[in-house]
């Protein structure tokens, strides 16, 4: 009787860092990545007409988005209010599908890492933007990159952050307790395998208010029904640099 060969399943090689989101990007498999703006972005814009600051979004201003992905917040604010636009990703998959789709848009877009020096002038842009992005970097990477943001923005703009929330939200609490990362209230992602930080309330507010003036905060909720996890928590941000 003939015996079968005895195969070993390789196990497929975990990738991180640029190498994940260029797959992601071209092929998903972890990740919903979504082509329309964000819907907080866009919550932010009326925010900002209520308040009759227009100037913000003014055509002739510029925005920076760190962590801009495929380009669908700087294409919305492009689109919508005619606004400039620079665009910062470490993925290059993700820099060729913006691009792809900014043709005839006033948006320039660059591979790179958000916790870099920013190549722009000090005061050339009115908005900057944060958006699930800084908590990929670590304590001295986030402290620069919010001081970028401070330097580029003119007298007045706004910073636009929403990141994870540590506060009551059980899925931060069992990843800190099973995957800690080497800093404080950061964990290894299970399927990234990079760390994240999340930030409590107090701290992000604490950590933002030593550059800009916190103008309003929005806290996601539903995070949790009879002691069981549901959505990851977030909160947005709307900081000023005072004039």
């Amino acid at each position: 009787m003939a015996m079968k060969p005895n195969f070993t399943k390789k196990k497929k090689r975990k990738v991180h860092g640029a190498t994940f989101w260029d797959q992601e990007y071209t092929n998903p498999s972890h990740l919903k990545l979504s082509e329309n703006e964000s819907e907080d972005l866009a919550k932010f814009t009326r925010w900002i007409s209520r308040r009759e600051r227009e100037d913000i979004l003014n055509g002739p201003m510029s925005v920076v988005d760190a962590g801009c992905g495929n380009g669908r917040n700087l294409i919305y604010l492009a689109r919508e209010f005619g606004l400039q636009g620079v665009g910062i990703d470490i993925s290059s998959a993700a820099i060729a599908q913006a691009k792809k789709a900014s043709v005839d848009l006033p948006i320039k877009y660059e591979v790179g890492n958000a916790g870099d020096l920013l190549k722009l002038e000090d005061g050339s842009q009115s908005l900057a933007l944060d958006m699930m992005t800084s908590h990929f970097l670590d304590a001295t990477a986030r402290k620069q990159l919010r001081d970028e943001f401070f330097r580029v923005l003119v007298p007045g703009g706004y910073l636009f952050m929403k990141t994870f929330l540590k506060d009551k939200d059980l899925h931060t609490k069992r990843l800190i307790a099973e995957k800690p990362g080497q800093e404080e209230g950061s964990y290894i992602h299970p399927v990234m395998g990079v760390a994240e930080y999340v930030y409590s309330e107090e701290e992000l507010v604490n950590f933002l208010s030593e550059k800009f003036i916190v103008r309003q905060i929005y806290r996601s909720h539903k995070h949790a029904f009879k002691g069981r996890a549901r959505k990851r928590r977030t909160i947005s941000i709307y900081a000023e640099k005072d004039y």
